[in-house]
């Protein structure tokens, strides 16, 4: 793995920016709004999931420098909902690196609008594949 696969994610220090695991990148941080709840008043499941794919395709199009798709979602459980106001937070971790594919662990935690306090909501594991200009699938080439 190179030296910048390797700064992505390497974990870091719980400091005053409100790191809540000490494994993963801090990729998205956005706030959950009106527009995204279901009838009952809560965040659509498929907003969460649609952030969770912008965090893990931002980490694949890093790590691949370039285009990548997703290719599976495994493994999510919804453990708590997310409240209009919350501020969301998802970390993406590579798991793993193929001839083309990378797997991408991401969570996502939830911080109440006026709470110091976070908690995690959930996690799944997304797969990519690197694409090359038409669309084919290519290798991924990792740095030395």
């Amino acid at each position: 793995m190179s030296e910048d696969v390797s700064a992505l994610t390497r974990g870091r220090q719980r400091g005053s920016h409100g790191r809540q695991q000490d494994e993963g990148v801090l990729v998205i941080r956005t706030i959950a709004m009106p527009a995204d709840t279901n009838p009952a008043g809560d965040i659509f499941g498929g907003w969460l999931m649609s952030q969770m794919d912008l965090a893990a395709g931002n980490m694949a199009g890093r790590v691949c420098q370039g285009r990548a798709a997703t290719i599976s979602v495994e493994g999510m459980q919804f453990l708590r909902p997310v409240k209009v106001g919350d501020e969301v937070t998802l970390y993406a971790t590579l798991r793993k690196v193929g001839r083309s594919s990378m797997r991408i662990h991401v969570d996502a935690w939830r911080r109440p609008r006026y709470s110091d306090k976070s908690e995690p909501v959930t996690e799944a594991d997304f797969v990519f594949v690197a694409l090359d200009e038409s669309g084919a699938p290519r290798p991924v080439f990792l740095d030395g």
